[in-house]
C-alpha cells in the first residue's frame, strides 16, 4: 500500500468537499465561522473538522506472542455514527497505523471487515455454538446514529517493531437520502500500547493433555463477549481459556454425557499458576446437570464457585466453575505455584465440566478488563479444526475430539495458546 502524505492525516480535503455537503443535505447543523459567545470570532482548533464516525477503545492493547510465533495485538474499536438516523454511511476500510511513521500495521476491508464488525446489541453470529458464523454482509453499512464495534486482531510480521502508539484511519462514503455519496477519510483514536508485558505463568492444571477452547482470537464468546456493566462496555473475558482434560484417544467424556462423572475434566485438580494472595473465594453453588446449557444466572453467579488470587499489582488470576465443597483455600491465604486450589466442576454458567481461567485487572470478574498472558512451557500436539464450543461438547455423537496435526506442533515457551489447540503441560 502506498504511503500517504502524513500532512493529510485527517483526510481534510475529502471531508471539506464531500462530508460537509452531505451532512448539510442531511439536515445537520454545521457551525458557521461567525461570532461566538465571547468577545471574538469563534476559532476552531488547528485541524478541526466534522467527522461522520467517532471512536473509542475498550482496553489498553498489550502485545503478546502466541503459538504461531507471531506477535498479536487484540482489542476493540467502538465506533458511533454522528449522522442523523436517515443518513447511513458505508465503511470501506479500517487501517491501523503506527502513529509515529503512519505505516499501516493492519487493515480490514471487504469481507474481512464485514466479519470483524457488528452493530452493538446484535447477537453474535454463530454464538449459539452449534453452527458456524455466517459471513457478514458486504459492504459494511452503518446506519445513522448507530454504534458498531470493530474487533481488531493484529498480527505483526516476525521481527516487526511494535509501535508505541497506534492510530486508526477510517475511510468510506456518506450515503445521503438524496444526492451523490460523499467520500470521507478520517484518522481517529490515537492509542498507546501497554508497556507492561503479559504475565508468564505456570499451568493452572496438573500435567496431561488439555484442550484450550474459546481462547483468542477468533469468533468466540470470550473474545467477542461485549458486556454492558454499570453503564459502560467491557470485554471482560477477552483472553480467557476454557480447559478440558483429553484422554489418550482424544476423548473428553466416556459413557453417559448426562453424568458429571463421564467427563474427564470433572474433579481434576486446579492449581495455582503463580504465587499470590487469595482475595476472593466463592463456594456452595451446585454443579449444573450436563450437557444442557443452564438458564442465564445472576451476574454474581456467572463464574460459579471460584478462587481469585492477586499475583501482582492490578493483576488477578481467576479459576472458575469449581465443584462445590472442593475449594481448599480461604480469603487472605498465601498460595504457592502448583498448590491445589480446588477441583474442576460445572457450577455457574457452565454446560459441561471445565476450568475457566483468565487474568483480570480487578478482584471481581465483573466489571474487569482481560489482558493477555502466556505459559512458561508446553507442547502443542494438535488442534481441532471445526468449531466445537464448551456449550455442546456433551451433545456431540461421541466425546472424541477430531484432533488433527497443527502447524504449531512442538515445544513452546512463553506463548499464549490459540483457540482450539490441544497441548500437553
Amino acid at each position: 500500500m502506498a504511503e500517504r502524505d502524513p500532512r493529510n492525516r485527517t483526510g481534510r480535503r475529502p471531508l471539506l468537499r464531500g462530508l460537509a455537503a452531505a451532512v448539510l443535505a442531511a439536515g445537520m447543523l454545521v457551525a458557521s465561522s461567525g461570532q461566538g459567545h465571547g468577545t471574538g470570532a469563534a476559532t476552531p482548533a488547528p485541524g478541526a473538522e466534522f467527522t461522520p464516525l467517532t471512536a473509542a477503545v475498550l482496553t489498553k492493547p498489550t502485545p503478546f506472542v502466541a503459538t504461531d510465533g507471531q506477535t498479536h495485538i487484540s482489542y476493540e474499536l467502538l465506533t458511533t455514527s454522528s449522522l442523523p438516523s436517515s443518513t447511513p454511511l458505508r465503511l470501506d476500510r479500517v487501517d491501523v497505523r503506527d502513529a509515529r511513521t503512519h505505516q499501516v500495521v493492519g487493515s480490514l476491508s471487504g469481507q474481512a471487515l464485514a466479519d470483524a464488525a457488528n452493530p452493538v446489541g446484535d447477537p453474535l453470529p454463530g454464538a449459539d455454538g452449534y453452527t458456524p458464523a455466517p459471513p457478514g454482509p458486504t459492504p459494511t453499512v452503518i446506519q445513522g446514529s448507530q454504534q458498531w464495534i470493530i474487533w481488531l486482531d493484529l498480527i505483526l510480521d516476525r521481527g516487526q517493531r511494535v509501535p508505541k502508539v497506534l492510530e486508526h484511519q477510517l475511510s468510506g462514503a456518506v450515503l445521503p437520502p438524496s444526492g451523490p455519496s460523499a467520500a470521507f477519510e478520517e484518522t481517529v483514536q490515537a492509542t498507546r500500547i501497554a508497556r507492561t508485558p503479559p504475565l508468564n505463568l505456570s499451568p493452572p492444571v496438573r500435567p496431561g493433555t488439555w484442550y484450550s477452547s474459546e481462547s483468542c482470537c477468533g469468533n468466540t464468546h470470550h473474545r467477542r463477549g461485549l458486556a454492558p456493566i454499570n453503564g459502560r462496555f467491557y470485554v471482560p473475558q477477552r483472553f480467557a481459556i476454557d480447559w478440558y482434560r483429553v484422554g489418550e484417544q482424544g476423548q473428553t467424556w466416556e459413557g453417559d454425557p448426562a453424568r458429571l462423572t463421564s467427563y474427564l475434566s470433572y474433579r481434576q485438580p486446579v492449581v495455582a499458576s503463580a504465587g499470590g494472595r487469595v482475595v476472593e473465594v466463592r463456594d456452595g453453588l451446585p454443579d449444573q446437570t450436563p450437557p444442557v446449557t443452564p438458564p442465564t444466572p445472576p451476574i454474581e453467579d456467572t463464574v460459579g464457585n471460584h478462587v481469585t488470587v492477586e499475583v501482582a499489582p492490578g493483576r488477578y488470576l481467576l479459576y472458575a466453575h469449581l465443584t462445590p465443597g472442593s475449594l481448599r483455600v480461604r480469603e487472605g491465604d498465601r498460595v504457592e505455584p502448583g498448590q491445589v486450589l480446588g477441583l474442576i466442576g460445572n457450577s455457574g454458567n457452565s454446560a459441561t465440566p471445565h476450568l475457566h481461567f483468565q487474568v483480570m485487572t480487578t478482584a471481581e470478574p465483573f466489571p474487569t478488563d482481560s489482558p493477555p498472558f502466556t505459559f512458561r512451557h508446553f507442547h502443542v500436539v494438535g488442534h481441532v479444526e471445526p468449531r466445537i464450543w464448551d456449550d455442546n461438547l456433551g451433545l456431540q455423537p461421541t466425546g472424541v475430539l477430531p484432533i488433527t496435526p497443527s502447524p504449531h506442533d512442538g515445544r513452546h515457551r512463553a506463548r499464549y495458546p490459540l483457540d482450539r489447540e490441544v497441548l500437553e503441560f
